[in-house]
């Protein structure tokens, strides 16, 4: 039935009547618990798009693109990538590593090597679960869970161990101010344009949606981007084709592990400037939810990436201003993720019957 909808409603309505509904249902929550719906929304935006909330939106959407393109790439050869929360880490512990390696005579050289090492890094991390899969069956689901709590344990023998700076703190060396990244406030500031200075975001959201760019052409656009959507549509099918499926496996993951260590980028050399424990922050789950709500198309996986910094940042105003609990602002965004995931045939199924049925009276 899936034929019966033009693509516009597939990745445009549907995604935003699923969004309206869990709006919805957060907003009877809020209202439960006393408070009024209305000014929730309002304290939100202002949250949001104020002009010291904008910055952190900015810097949350930035992750929540590269996690969510990571979570998309696999997506498309059927694979459910669940490790990017390891893999981002990763991706931090090899931008750490380059940038305390050696004095930079700039920041542009900085950021290239920085953004090599945490690809590398990201990639290699996903590789042992795509390995795994690829050559001995391993679910890539098992595998990649496993490998998020192995990484994270390798985080902290790092910091308390080999990568530790003197001091009481898990946390290496703060990184030489030739690395430092350009913030917005940096990049307003050559235009004449105010913009918060202690504002979080900073260059690596323009990396961020040329990643987009390169996974649209990638998966549209190139001979392995068909061959990755030809094993996820049928394996069979593809192998038929004489496409490898140990190759599809290894490549996806790799770009997927890939996209998840770049996120380091923007936490690790542009926001932190050192790298320290938990520095992903559940970005890499974010991911998957960012990635189902935009349909796996970098277009969606940017507004849905959008809408996630938001009720990030939105929801954190929410409970400074309003005395909401945090456990209530996560309620509300997994609202949001269930009714844009697991119950998203409640609005699909009853639309396409409805494009079914307008379609099949037009022939008629």
């Amino acid at each position: 039935m899936n034929n019966a909808i033009p693509k516009w409603v597939d990745i445009g309505l549907i995604p935003l009547l699923n969004l309206l509904l869990a709006l919805l249902i957060s907003g009877l929550v809020v209202a439960i618990i006393g408070e009024s719906p209305i000014e929730a929304v309002k304290v939100m935006i202002q949250g949001a798009f104020g002009k010291f909330g904008i910055g952190y939106t900015i810097y949350y959407t930035t992750n929540f693109i590269f996690t969510g393109l990571a979570v998309a790439v696999a997506f498309h050869a059927r694979l459910f990538n669940i490790g990017g929360e390891g893999q981002a880490g990763l991706g931090g512990v090899g931008v750490a590593l380059v940038l305390l390696a050696v004095p930079w005579p700039h920041w542009t050289i900085a950021l290239l090597v920085a953004s090599l090492a945490a690809m590398v890094f990201g990639a290699a991390w996903a590789a042992i679960p795509a390995y795994l899969q690829a050559k001995r069956g391993s679910h890539i689901v098992i595998t990649t869970i496993m490998f998020n709590l192995i990484g994270s344990a390798l985080i902290n023998f790092l910091l308390v161990g080999p990568m530790k700076a003197p001091g009481m703190a898990p946390e290496t060396s703060v990184f030489p101010p030739e690395a430092a990244i350009p913030s917005l406030y940096d990049m307003f500031a050559v235009i004449g344009v105010s913009f918060d200075k202690h504002s979080p975001a900073n260059i690596s959201i323009l990396i961020a949606l040329l990643a987009a760019v390169f996974v649209w052409f990638l998966i549209w656009k190139t001979r392995i981007g068909y061959a990755i959507r030809a094993f996820g549509h049928s394996e069979d099918a593809a192998v038929y084709a004489g496409i490898s499926p140990v190759k599809i496996i290894m490549v996806a993951m790799l770009i997927s592990g890939a996209l998840a260590g770049l996120m380091a980028v923007n936490t690790v050399q542009g926001q932190a400037r050192h790298l320290v424990l938990d520095s992903v922050l559940g970005a890499g789950f974010v991911g998957i939810a960012v990635a189902l709500m935009g349909r796996s198309h970098p277009v969606g996986v940017v507004l849905a990436a959008f809408l996630f910094g938001i009720l990030y940042q939105g929801g954190g105003e929410l409970s400074f201003a309003m005395g909401i609990p945090p456990e209530m602002i996560l309620v509300i965004q997994a609202l949001v993720i269930m009714f844009t995931g697991s119950l998203e045939n409640l609005v699909r199924v009853p639309v396409e019957r409805l494009f079914f049925s307008l379609r099949k009276g037009g022939a008629a």
